[in-house]
């Protein structure tokens, strides 16, 4: 009795021990400060939209149209990682709700009613966190915000369909705790996440409860970063956001960040034509000498560049694209 009582007392000491041995968090600025120095991501759009021609889902999608039959996300983080991309950002819940992993708090809008991905079986935020970090690439989860997305950019809502408003229907009148929920589980899950890239942050439910999202993420891991879309204001989001394809079309003064800018930044574009891959489009890319170019801007005005690469109805990102993203990181080397 006495050995088990001083093992006891040894283990009680240890935990005191290295409980008190936890780091503090690393402040804003410094965390600012090494996220410029991440220079160069890749955004990974794929979602429903990718297999039903559009760029908002609206939730009503027949789920086994979802159908990648060929995925590999070591296929993508070979080719961010061909291309110098240090940290990579994927559409886990996009405008349609649908899930790319298996949540708790949905029965309907998940991987498990993808009934042709694995029998309902899998979970692409594993597959797509342990592949990018074995090529020591950063992770990020886009989520984005309840809204109004129907009848837009490709979707049709039909007589009779009530508005999911970009949410599971579990969701429905009370979309922040909700939120706060599946945060949850993307921040426990997964191991240490690096970035979450919130979209729609100025819709009505959300607006006001943004500095409370960021919390709720910051409380699960201290030293997250999340970005807020198009939001310019440190009180809303960790890293000023700039939507290049959206801002240069509505106030170009907005596009990029300002000469001589102070403040972290990041630039997000797209190498094709759209956000998520369409069969019916022709899908030109920009050249490599283009890409590194405004890389070069971003990099020069203190902010990231996040490249937009659609995977296409296969799961794999198409040929086409690995190459050119080849050519890209050829001259980033240079």
């Amino acid at each position: 009795m006495r050995i088990k009582s001083a093992c006891l007392i040894v283990a009680s000491c240890l935990v005191v021990f290295l409980s008190g041995c936890k780091t503090t968090p690393r402040s804003s600025v410094e965390l600012r400060e090494e996220f410029v120095d991440w220079s160069f991501g890749m955004f990974i759009h794929f979602n429903v939209a990718t297999f039903n021609e559009r760029e908002w889902a609206n939730g009503y999608e027949d789920p086994v149209t979802f159908a990648p039959g060929q995925l590999d996300c070591e296929q993508w983080a070979e080719a961010a990682a061909a291309a110098g991309m240090q940290y990579a950002v994927l559409t886990v819940k996009h405008t349609g709700g649908w899930c790319l992993w298996d949540s708790a708090h949905t029965e309907s809008h998940d991987m498990t009613a993808f009934n042709n991905y694995h029998d309902g079986q899998g979970d692409i935020v594993r597959e797509f966190v342990d592949a990018f970090r074995a090529k020591g690439i950063k992770v990020g989860l886009y989520y984005c915000m309840p809204g109004n997305y129907n009848g837009k950019w490709g979707n049709e809502l039909l007589a009779g369909q009530e508005s999911l408003e970009g949410m599971p229907p579990e969701a429905k009148g009370q979309h922040v705790e909700f939120i706060k929920k599946q945060l949850t589980e993307l921040l426990t899950q997964y191991g240490v996440i690096d970035l979450v890239w919130f979209d729609q942050v100025n819709k009505p439910t959300v607006k006001a409860h943004i500095p409370e999202l960021i919390r709720h993420v910051k409380a699960q891991q201290p030293e997250c970063l999340v970005v807020a879309n198009n939001t310019h204001d440190f009180s809303r989001t960790d890293i000023y956001s700039y939507e290049y394809p959206f801002m240069k079309s509505r106030d170009i003064s907005r596009a990029l960040p300002p000469v001589g800018n102070q403040n972290a930044g990041e630039v997000s574009d797209y190498l094709g034509p759209a956000w998520f891959w369409k069969e019916d489009v022709e899908w030109t890319l920009k050249s490599a000498e283009e890409v590194v170019e405004v890389l070069q801007l971003c990099n020069d005005r203190k902010a990231t560049y996040l490249l937009n690469v659609a995977p296409d109805t296969t799961g794999l990102i198409p040929e086409k694209t690995v190459q050119r993203l080849k050519e890209i990181g050829a001259l980033v080397a240079e």
